[in-house]
């Protein structure tokens, strides 16, 4: 019986990717960069709103493969929301109690979306205590911890099998720059960095990974001394990217640059987006977007032309009472205002 629910749990998951259309590819210019195409992967349209659709899918099949995940079994995450939200997804799918163990700080519409998928949200004060908590739980309810930030790296397959960068590739390949001179991408678990770092490697490309780290977080650290006992003492503010700790899915020798991002610019880069996409996007997509813009600047100064390709993490609606918020923004991050100027003076 447990061989044939496995059966049937990774055809579910199989089938809902089938039903799942390609996310899209964003093209578009500025001016004051001739000769550069900036290209967003709009992870947004996923069924679950997020670049974390990808790796919930992984995950459920990585666990259903090793024989972790059993037919009634709870599982436990330890998320800052959109990953959660796309468990939450999976787990419904499966017929899974799912419980998130979450910063009290996380954007309460991710809250909402995990509720409405049927899961619970399990909040902590301390950002670093998920872990613990999520290990908690897991045994006291002879539940299965899911621990993105070990198997992030291990459960998509980086040579291909239409992971993210084999995804962006194919759709680049009728595109002025087929090859981009640059990947941007921001780290989580590290685990898609990782995925499209080996890909890159593995298929030849000279295309570039350049890895943006927000404020209160060890990646850029750890990058430049490999010191893998970093901790901050409070976590990101940039939901989604950004750890207090190293997390063993950062791989850091497959990536070729990594960039600190203040979080007032990654705010800025936000506004500066939307108002150019006519959409509200995340603050991590602002984050990437601002990374991206460094890269063209550096391309216009060399007199190189070329792409320089991004993702979309997930949609601004998800942060209407805390990124769009300009009292909130004021209170955590300060003044934008010299931020956007200096976006806006391109």
């Amino acid at each position: 019986m447990s061989s044939q629910w496995v059966k049937y749990a990774i055809n579910e998951i199989n089938a809902d990717f089938q039903r799942s259309a390609e996310t899209h590819l964003i093209r578009f210019s500025l001016p004051a960069f001739p000769g550069i195409w900036f290209y967003l992967k709009d992870e947004s349209t996923h069924p679950t709103g997020s670049l974390k659709h990808r790796l919930a899918r992984s995950l459920f099949l990585y666990g259903l493969s090793n024989g972790w995940i059993k037919q009634g079994m709870p599982i436990i995450e330890a998320s800052s929301g959109s990953t959660a939200v796309s468990e939450a997804y999976f787990a419904r799918l499966l017929g899974l109690p799912f419980i998130a163990v979450m910063p009290a700080s996380t954007a309460r519409r991710k809250s909402e979306q995990i509720n409405f998928y049927g899961g619970e949200c399990h909040f902590v004060q301390d950002p670093c205590a998920i872990y613990e908590e999520s290990e908690r739980l897991a045994r006291d309810l002879n539940g299965h911890f899911m621990d993105q930030f070990t198997y992030a790296e291990r459960a998509t397959d980086w040579r291909g099998n239409n992971n993210i960068a084999d995804s962006i590739f194919r759709q680049m390949a009728s595109e002025p720059f087929p090859v981009p001179n640059t990947i941007v991408m921001g780290a989580g678990t590290g685990g898609t960095s990782a995925t499209i770092g080996r890909y890159l490697r593995y298929q030849g490309h000279d295309t570039r990974l350049l890895v943006v780290d927000p404020d209160n977080s060890v990646f850029h650290e750890y990058w430049h001394t490999r010191n893998a006992d970093l901790r901050s003492n409070r976590g990101s503010g940039i939901e989604g990217i950004g750890r207090p700790r190293v997390e063993p899915s950062f791989i850091p020798d497959v990536i070729d640059e990594i960039m600190r991002v203040p979080d007032a610019a990654s705010a800025a880069a936000m506004q500066f987006l939307a108002q150019l996409l006519g959409r509200k996007v995340g603050a991590s997509t602002g984050t990437n977007f601002w990374g991206a813009l460094q890269v063209a600047q550096r391309m216009r100064q060399q007199k190189q032309q070329g792409a320089i390709v991004t993702l979309l993490c997930d949609s601004g609606e998800r942060y209407l009472d805390t990124w769009y918020d300009p009292q909130w923004v004021a209170q955590r991050v300060g003044d934008i205002t010299p931020w956007l100027n200096q976006l806006q003076a391109e």
